[in-house]
């Protein structure tokens, strides 16, 4: 399923000058902006997702940021600063004196970043606000992002998947942890995935329906999937693709052409080379040695 970021807010005094600018990567979207500010200028803001804003440019002014109407509010007085927001809670923003302001939303699905991470995130950090503060690295990479968003010919989905990833991990404060033990696949999960992957050996499955099978996540399925066969599910499929090619090469009337087709490499080069990584000889080899 797509993430979509899920906000409502109100603003007074506040003109976009420049068309939104957003790009979407795995567990974040990002959006940048570029406003104009009239004195006395306001917004009431409240996302059900937690973000992070972070003020790239500011002309001049004063923004006050308060949590709640019952909480005291935040002077964020320097040109550049940014506020972490938890999920559900409303954020109000004042600007005391006329200016530009161009910003930066980045919006996290967590159970999508904690599934990418492999662990769970702590429910306390998650729900703490951080408001007007600022963190040289973090803001880096949070230009780095910005232009990837307004770029007319951004990078390679990768690049800004690991900037927001890598800003996530700073801003979470994650170190590096040992990975949790996983509990093997029990005997029925693993007797249906390898019957599905015997069965359709022969085309690319995608981790997602082996995970499926399961009813597992992606990542602990893969860990569960080892932790009961010692293979990452990836190399137990081309194993069994290799022996289904194996049983269509003793058949000395398929050429060695239709051979790579039916076994969805993308020419004859690519299916030799696999199988001799697999294997140990070329597909020829084997055969040759199979009929002597």
């Amino acid at each position: 399923m797509v993430f979509r970021p899920r906000m409502t807010s109100s603003i007074e005094g506040i003109t976009l000058l420049d068309d939104l600018r957003w790009r979407r990567w795995n567990g974040v979207v990002a959006d940048v902006w570029h406003v104009h500010c009239q004195p006395g200028a306001r917004g009431e803001y409240v996302s059900r997702d937690a973000r992070l804003f972070v003020v790239l440019e500011r002309e001049r002014g004063q923004t006050q940021l308060q949590l709640s109407a019952r909480g005291g509010a935040v002077d964020a007085c320097a040109p550049v600063h940014m506020s972490y927001v938890p999920a559900d809670m409303p954020l109000w923003s004042r600007i005391e004196a006329a200016g530009e302001l161009r910003h930066l939303d980045l919006h996290f699905d967590i159970p999508a970043l904690a599934e990418r991470l492999g662990e769970d995130l702590d429910p306390d950090r998650l729900a703490t606000p951080r408001l007007g503060f600022m963190d040289e690295r973090i803001h880096a990479l949070a230009r780095l992002i910005a232009e990837e968003c307004v770029a007319p010919d951004a990078r390679h989905d990768l690049y800004g998947d690991g900037l927001v990833m890598a800003l996530f991990i700073d801003l979470m404060r994650l170190g590096r942890s040992q990975a949790p033990r996983r509990t093997a696949l029990s005997q029925w999960q693993l007797r249906r995935v390898t019957s599905f992957i015997e069965e359709n050996c022969l085309r690319n499955v995608r981790l997602q329906e082996l995970a499926t099978l399961t009813d597992l996540s992606q990542s602990y399925f893969s860990h569960a999937f080892k932790a009961a066969t010692g293979l990452p599910p990836g190399q137990w499929h081309m194993q069994a693709r290799m022996r289904r090619v194996q049983q269509m090469l003793a058949n000395p009337d398929l050429p060695l052409t239709q051979i790579a087709v039916a076994a969805g490499f993308a020419d004859q080069a690519h299916f030799t080379r696999v199988f001799r990584r697999f294997c140990g000889v070329t597909p020829a080899a084997w055969r040759r040695a199979r009929r002597t």
